[in-house]
């Protein structure tokens, strides 16, 4: 059964912050500060997600929940583009396009055609679902932009070796688009490879720790691992894709002054 934790007992977990920070002091390895920092962004962060999300699913409306996906895609755009090393413009857009084919497309089709709510946008349930999604989206995407902007800038001389050749972009981009998708669906994959076996999945953990039948909560862990793969796939090699167009000009023509180091 569902038990309600208390302030204190939360408190209890949250000293064990105290532990790693003596861990890092001992260790000299410069991270109490940092360690600091998390900590407390994370729980005023939760506090205050909790907050809006307790008004949300008291006021179930789809216009409340509309507005909540789109300022977790913003912010999934924003927290996507900040890890690439290098930039060029039009990164946030080409972001936010990418995470909003998969995230969406994704999200609609467990809303209406999987789970079938009613109504659809259900808060309780759509809102944590968009929020596994985009969370495995955005690691797609940014992982997708950083390897192809990097296999770009580290085999230029090659990728123009072969456009003077005669081969066209699309040719010439092949190798370093599949070394991005590849890369940026890593993570799901890693993740459906060990689900059950060396991890207890958060949403399959979550029902559990509510009182779920085992099984249950096992039918809607697939589906969400299933719509999280499919989401990242589609956001990982639409992002490949957009900066592809960005950075070969339909003159096949390497644009690689487009791409500037990242500035620390």
């Amino acid at each position: 059964m569902y038990q309600s934790l208390t302030y204190l007992q939360v408190a209890l977990a949250g000293a064990l912050v105290l532990v790693n920070g003596a861990l890092s002091a001992l260790l000299q390895l410069k991270l109490g500060k940092q360690l600091a920092i998390a900590a407390v962004r994370m729980v005023v962060q939760l506090l205050l997600v909790g907050l809006v999300l307790r008004f949300v699913f008291a006021h179930s409306s789809w216009f409340l929940v509309a507005g909540i996906i789109v300022i977790m895609s913003g912010l999934a755009t924003s927290a996507a583009v900040q890890r690439p090393d290098r930039v060029y413009t039009g990164m946030w857009w080409d972001g936010l396009m990418s995470v909003v084919l998969g995230g969406w497309t994704m999200g609609l089709f467990a809303a209406f055609v999987v789970l079938r709510e009613d109504p659809w946008y259900q808060p309780q349930t759509i809102v944590p679902l968009m929020g596994m999604i985009l969370g495995n989206t955005l690691t797609g995407v940014s992982l997708g932009i950083n390897h192809f902007t990097d296999s770009v800038v580290g085999e230029r001389d090659q990728i123009e070796a072969m456009l003077s050749l005669g081969a066209s972009r699309a040719e010439a981009a092949r190798p370093a688009l599949s070394k991005a998708v590849r890369t940026g669906m890593i993570p799901t994959i890693n993740g459906m490879m060990v689900a059950g076996i060396v991890s207890l999945p958060g949403m399959m953990t979550g029902q559990l720790l509510s009182g779920i039948d085992p099984v249950e909560a096992v039918k809607y862990q697939i589906v969400v691992m299933f719509l999280i793969a499919s989401g990242a796939s589609l956001a990982t090699v639409a992002a490949a894709l957009l900066v592809y167009r960005r950075v070969f000009s339909s003159r096949h023509q390497l644009q690689g002054w487009m791409l500037r180091e990242r500035r620390k």
